[in-house]
């Protein structure tokens, strides 16, 4: 499946990252990485374990904090921000975990809700209920409301969570590994939806993850990173048939199917 042609403005970056270090303890995870997300473009992060995809994106929404170097986000610098000017930019980002992280303890409709009741009181329960219900069907879940995350597959999880970033309507999405641990079938429906997401909501994201499938079906460039910081850049062929050492390495770990 090829990726449909987007609107990209590459005057305005939304995030914009300058000679980027992290390193834990003596581990130099990060070595002096450059990257610039465009507004309304997708931005795939390829590379093996351990090479500092999640750390990136951690660094991105201020979890972690650089040692050295800047991470501009919606025209803010990151590490210059207080704690409630960081939590005030982080509404603007919609933060999708590996594991998709629902309570357990809560249905759909309460998951969803949690974030509506916490960032935005002013809301009435029916304007509360009317956002849910939107974004659920938005997200073909409208039939699971008042499930429990138990009762749902890996696929619907993944939707869920989906589903309750998008419900404060972020302008930026990062996503952990959003094919992780699910079957062919269902990992084409998440990337089928994250091109929707980025659509619909008009959203600019970085999508991390060493899923070729989902590279190539997602993003609009790809950035592959080896020795903590990114080899190469482009699209997915760009990268991929060029004869890079480092990107032919990656491939031949992975197998695609090209369609």
């Amino acid at each position: 499946m090829r990726k449909a042609t987007v609107n990209i403005d590459k005057q305005n970056a939304v995030i914009r990252i300058r000679g980027l270090y992290k390193s834990f303890d003596t581990l130099d995870v990060l070595t002096g990485m450059d990257l610039d997300l465009y507004k309304g473009e997708n931005v795939v992060v390829l590379g093996r374990s351990g090479t500092g995809k999640s750390v990136l994106i951690k660094l991105i929404a201020g979890i972690l904090k650089p040692d050295s170097g800047t991470i501009e986000v919606a025209g803010e610098e990151i590490d210059q921000l207080s704690s409630r000017e960081l939590q005030e930019l982080r509404l603007k980002i919609g933060f999708l975990y590996q594991g998709s992280a629902l309570y357990d303890s809560m249905t759909v409709r309460e998951n969803l809700e949690f974030p509506l009741v916490r960032n935005s009181p002013d809301l009435s329960p029916d304007e509360r209920e009317a956002a849910i219900r939107e974004v659920l069907e938005n997200m073909d879940l409208k039939d699971s409301i008042d499930k429990m995350p138990a009762e749902l597959s890996g696929g619907q999880k993944k939707r869920v969570g989906i589903a309750r970033t998008l419900i404060l309507h972020p302008d930026i999405m990062l996503y952990d590994e959003p094919t992780a641990g699910l079957d062919p079938v269902t990992s084409g429906d998440i990337n089928k939806l994250i091109n929707e997401v980025q659509q619909k909501y008009q959203t600019s994201a970085v999508i991390i993850t060493h899923d070729l499938t989902c590279a190539k079906t997602t993003g609009d460039r790809v950035a592959l990173i080896a020795d903590g910081k990114f080899c190469m850049e482009g699209s997915f062929e760009e990268v991929f048939q060029n004869g890079n050492e480092e990107a032919k390495k990656f491939y031949d770990y992975n197998f695609i199917e090209d369609s």
